[in-house]
């Protein structure tokens, strides 16, 4: 009796379809903006995305040919959900200050909301995403 290994069949990558690379252009079109209205640096806007700032300058310039994993989806979305909360919610310079103003509320305890989402990650930026959705009356 012998058994035969079959071997693995060699992985081929896909290009992705225009339209792929179209809602990836505008995902990070969104994210580039925010991070603009915000007066984020390259180093802040690269810790929310977690990603390298060299990956961050190629998003920024649009010439980024990569994939966007669920991650990144994930926090771009959080991102432009809590943009359009501020915007929503105030009405002047907290509109667009407000992520880098000290917060003294339980969820920051006196840092900023962007110290607050680069140190926690998506779990911190849903929850900055709920207390700005609360403020507003929406939970």
């Amino acid at each position: 009796m012998s058994l035969e290994l079959s071997r693995p069949k060699a992985a081929t990558v896909q290009p992705l379809a225009n339209s792929e690379r179209d809602k990836i252009a505008t995902l990070l079109k969104a994210v580039t903006r925010l991070a603009e209205q915000w007066s984020l640096t390259n180093d802040e806007a690269a810790a929310l995305l977690d990603v390298s700032g060299p990956t961050w300058s190629r998003m920024k310039s649009g010439t980024y040919k990569g994939e966007l994993d669920r991650d990144k989806i994930t926090r771009i979305s959080l991102l432009v959900g809590i943009f359009k909360g501020l915007r929503l919610l105030f009405n002047g310079p907290l509109t667009l200050g407000w992520i880098k103003t000290p917060n003294q509320g339980s969820l920051f305890q006196g840092r900023m909301p962007l110290h607050v989402m680069t140190d926690g990650g998506i779990l911190a930026m849903s929850r900055v995403r709920q207390h700005i959705d609360a403020l507003r009356g929406g939970l």
